[in-house]
């Protein structure tokens, strides 16, 4: 097969917002517990924080952390994780049927962040609780001293204020499995309350209202266009959630589902339109998807894992996906739709990091390890900064039953505007290879500074403590540059990265 793609330098759809490669950690599982945190490991620090996570955490590049959930949010408690550890109390998470000990709160999580190299996304409950808790969490978390709260946070051992700009209203308030489920007109008028509250401590902190959890949901999009109708011209943000399965065991539609995500995101879209319309306002609001993964191989699992233990078991193994090669391929597919919609989606978080559906796990006191996941992840949030590029992509197609005819060749482009470098993300989610050339016009010379590619011969391989690099990057062979076309093959099944760099550009470490 063939494929001719053309990379122009005027064809840009928007500046991607750095925020695109963000991620999440819940209080579920083992996200936090011997996941993110574990005292006496043997590289624990004095906080009892992984420095083995620490370490591949901080390779991502990941500027925003959202936490502390997801469902767990919608009875937390916030107070609970402050103050001396041997203090707080043991709770019962009623979302996912365990217990919370607390000895993780904003205090080690945003540490833990600054560790990273990325910032706090704060989610407020809005389910159990309220406005007045969510500013009073707020006093805590941001006012410098001389208040009650903020005087509390000191008194804590934090001086300094947590300084968290982006704000959630709440988790998923559209589903009936929600602690505090409330309708569209409930949470919409909350949300509307409760930002005008935030704001009236400080205009410019970012908020994030609640949208479908899925598009499946009975409510969709109807509630996106309530909530918005209440709440449009008090927040910057809209979210979305969204997970892919292959429980059909159907390789081709399964690489097609990212064109269900897309027309999800361009549904959206429309609505954030037409509520501006109404309201002829001038202001615009973005889509804040901060859900995302590949998440169905566990479900069996955790039932056994909670139908196994007699009472509330602490932070047990849950969702604790085995990632394969082609969930990988996946999660390339995905994270290039998201750089295709970048003028619309400026905030996106893999659901999760560590352990909880996530591309690092870890062995209670043993190894860390990257799974699949990991690599196309991670050549994105590294590589995938600055303009991406609207291309022409003219490629073979197959039909995927429902979702319709999908391109063989799945592509997304960045143009670095400070290096001149273009950079080149390509999914052949095809069963051939994939002879293509890219036709590369307004960037002056360009010359070929790294390829790198994702393959595998079995689709089912997967990463594991005992095999950490089963599926694991290596360098690409055959592309080559002539004057301004590039070409290349791409093996069939194949996630690839191709960077390419100006005369007089200084590389980026890899």
């Amino acid at each position: 097969m063939q494929a001719k793609v053309t990379v122009h330098a005027g064809y840009l759809i928007s500046e991607i917002d750095p925020r695109l490669y963000g991620s999440f950690i819940e209080h579920l599982g083992r996200a936090i517990y011997t996941g993110v945190y574990e005292p006496g490991h043997p590289t624990a620090d004095a906080s009892g924080m992984r420095g083995d996570v620490v370490a591949l955490a901080r390779a991502l590049n990941v500027p925003i952390v959202r936490y502390p959930g997801g469902n767990f949010v919608s009875a937390y408690n916030w107070e609970d994780g402050v103050g001396p550890k041997e203090r707080r109390p043991s709770r019962l998470d009623l979302a996912w049927h365990t217990r919370e000990t607390n000895e993780v709160g904003i205090h080690e999580f945003a540490d833990w962040c600054g560790a990273i190299g990325a910032e706090v996304m704060y989610a407020v409950n809005l389910g159990s609780r309220g406005l007045n808790e969510a500013r009073n969490f707020l006093e805590y978390a941001n006012h410098p001293r001389g208040s009650y709260w903020s005087d509390l946070r000191i008194k804590n051992g934090r001086v300094e204020p947590f300084n968290i700009k982006l704000w959630c209203l709440g988790n998923e308030m559209d589903g009936p499995w929600q602690i505090g489920h409330k309708s569209a007109d409930d949470y919409g008028r909350l949300a509307c309350e409760t930002a005008k509250a935030l704001r009236a401590f400080d205009k410019s902190l970012e908020l994030v209202v609640c949208g479908s959890s899925n598009a499946k949901m009975p409510t969709y999009p109807q509630w996106e266009a309530t909530v918005l109708d209440h709440t449009y011209d008090v927040v910057d943000y809209i979210s979305l959630h969204m997970y892919f399965n292959n429980r059909a065991e159907d390789v081709a539609r399964y690489l097609a589902a990212n064109i269900e995500l897309d027309r999800y995101i361009q549904s959206i879209a429309g609505v954030i339109e037409f509520i501006k319309a109404k309201k002829h306002s001038h202001k615009n609001v973005y889509i804040s998807f901060d859900e995302w993964n590949v998440w169905y191989h566990s479900e069996e699992q955790d039932k056994k894992t909670l139908n196994g233990n007699n009472g509330w078991p602490s932070s047990p193994p849950l969702l604790e996906e085995s990632y394969n090669f082609e969930d990988a391929l996946q999660v390339g597919l995905i994270l290039n739709t998201f750089i295709r919609r970048s003028n619309v989606v400026k905030i996106a978080c893999l659901a999760q990091l560590v352990n909880v559906i996530a591309p690092i796990m870890t062995v209670p006191g043993g190894p860390a390890w990257r799974q699949t996941i990991y690599y196309p992840f991670f050549f994105a949030s590294r590589f995938g900064r600055g303009q991406a590029l609207d291309l022409r992509v003219d490629s073979p197609s197959y039909a995927a039953g429902e979702i319709g005819e999908a391109s063989c060749l799945d592509v997304a482009a960045v143009h670095d505007a400070a290096s001149g470098g273009v950079t080149l993300f390509v999914v052949n989610r095809s069963s051939e290879p994939i002879a293509t050339t890219f036709s590369l016009e307004g960037f002056g010379a360009l010359s070929l500074a790294d390829h790198q590619t994702l393959v595998h011969p079995d689709l089912k391989a997967v990463n594991s403590a005992e095999a950490p690099d089963n599926v694991a990057p290596k360098a690409g062979a055959g592309a080559q540059i002539r004057g301004d076309a590039l070409s290349a093959t791409f093996a069939a099944y194949s996630y690839h990265v191709i960077r390419l760099e100006t005369a007089n550009a200084v590389r980026r470490p890899k």
